[in-house]
């Protein structure tokens, strides 16, 4: 539980839409819609990159 607590709710609801959008992006991709599920699964690490981006911006690059 402390783990989650020091996580915080906001980097926690991140994870779950990035997971979120893995398993409909494999889903797609499965089901044949090959391309939308390369560009939807693309999603995922963009947006985990850029919370990362911001999180050093805010840090002051430490």
């Amino acid at each position: 539980m402390n783990f989650f607590k020091k996580l915080g709710a906001a980097n926690i609801f991140i994870l779950a839409l990035c997971a979120v959008i893995i398993i409909v992006a494999e889903y797609l991709f499965l089901t044949g819609n090959r391309l939308h599920g390369i560009f939807i699964g693309l999603w995922a690490p963009t947006l985990l990159g850029v919370i990362i981006y911001l999180k050093i911006i805010n840090n002051g690059g430490r």
